[in-house]
């Protein structure tokens, strides 16, 4: 454990070693939340490893349930099964939980929060915080100034996400893919499109339409989590929205294409663009005229969402199309869960 600044609060990183975790250390370096003690935790395997914050190098511990005494602020990236095991430890000993996994997301007396949409929904909070999947958040964020304005009532979205949401492991498979199909060697495949299901498909050059396993209804969970999150995050159980999740064979930031029907029937695509041009935490990138729209190799490494593409649909009058882009492992992870922490502070949840 470091001692940072002389006042501030206590803030654990479990997973600090993961692809998630590392931008956490990242996103909290670059924060003004006033961090006075860092604890980097991971599993015995890491334990020992170092990390780099504030222009250190610190040694990481095992994460345990003791780990968490005296800890204010718990941000945890370590796989559903850690999540389940320690965050309620973590909670128990007086830390806020703040989760980037889905172990938590549904349960009903935790909150699944985006701070631009419903920060208010961190008051009932009962010690763990809920995270939402990746291609939830940037589509929510950018579609809750509409919402808002001119209501909302059905959602169709399709996602071109990239290999970064399987892991590092991905990432690599997904290169060394490239490397033997340009080279002419034959293609291995271990990891995609689900690392524990039946069969395994080649990710260079191709487009997979299955992210987790499928359910009963032929939807994928991650399909159902977009469904599902999103009418919790809109607190409306009435909302339509239906999702078809593609994995495609880019590095970092997902993409989506998002068809919406909203309440009124007046509305121009011009007016969804002057909406989302002072959206929080959402940047308008829409010249058709000068090719300019959001494209994913222009959001890694930024922590905003990107909209453009927005037009009216040829046949429904309250019917828009548009295109949602954002780096997938800091809005769509680390950055989000930062900003809860912000956002705990800021509302005087959490204390100095």
């Amino acid at each position: 454990m470091v001692l940072l600044k002389s006042e501030g609060l206590n803030v654990a990183v479990v997973g600090a070693t993961g692809a998630v975790g590392t931008r956490m250390l990242q996103m909290l370096e670059s924060s003004p939340l006033p961090v006075k003690l860092l604890l980097p935790l991971a599993s015995i395997h890491s334990a020992g490893k170092k990390v780099t914050f504030c222009g250190k190098e610190w040694t990481i511990e095992e994460a345990k349930p003791e780990s968490f005494e005296k800890i204010d602020i718990a941000l945890f990236s370590a796989g559903g099964s850690v999540s389940k095991q320690l965050a309620p430890e973590a909670a128990k000993r007086g830390a806020i939980v703040v989760d980037n996994t889905s172990a938590f997301r549904m349960e009903k007396d935790v909150p699944l929060v985006v701070p631009e949409v419903n920060e208010q929904a961190l008051f009932q909070h009962h010690g763990i915080i809920a995270n939402p999947n990746c291609s939830t958040i940037q589509m929510v964020a950018a579609l809750e100034p509409i919402r808002k304005a001119f209501g909302l009532n059905r959602i169709i979205v399709s996602t071109y996400q990239a290999v970064s949401g399987s892991g590092a492991k991905a990432i690599a498979e997904l290169e060394t893919q490239s490397r033997d199909v340009l080279d002419g060697n034959e293609v291995q495949t271990a990891i995609m499109p689900v690392k524990g299901d039946k069969k395994h498909f080649q990710m260079a050059f191709n487009a997979i339409p299955q992210i987790d396993l499928f359910q009963p209804n032929d939807y994928t969970f991650e399909e159902m989590k977009m469904i599902n999150e999103t009418k919790k995050i809109m607190d409306d159980q009435e909302i339509k929205v239906s999702a078809t999740c593609v994995r495609v064979p880019v590095g970092i930031s997902h993409g989506e294409s998002v068809y919406i029907e909203i309440d009124k029937s007046d509305v121009t695509a011009s007016d969804l663009k002057h909406l989302l041009s002072d959206a929080p935490g959402v940047v308008l990138e829409d010249d058709p005229a000068h090719q300019i729209y959001p494209m994913p190799v222009n959001a890694e490494g930024k922590k905003e969402v990107f909209v453009g593409r927005i037009r009216r649909d040829p046949d429904v009058a309250n019917g828009f199309h548009m295109w949602i882009v954002s780096d997938n492992l800091l809005k769509g992870a680390a950055w989000n869960s930062v900003q809860i922490a912000e956002s705990l502070l800021k509302l005087g949840i959490v204390k100095i």
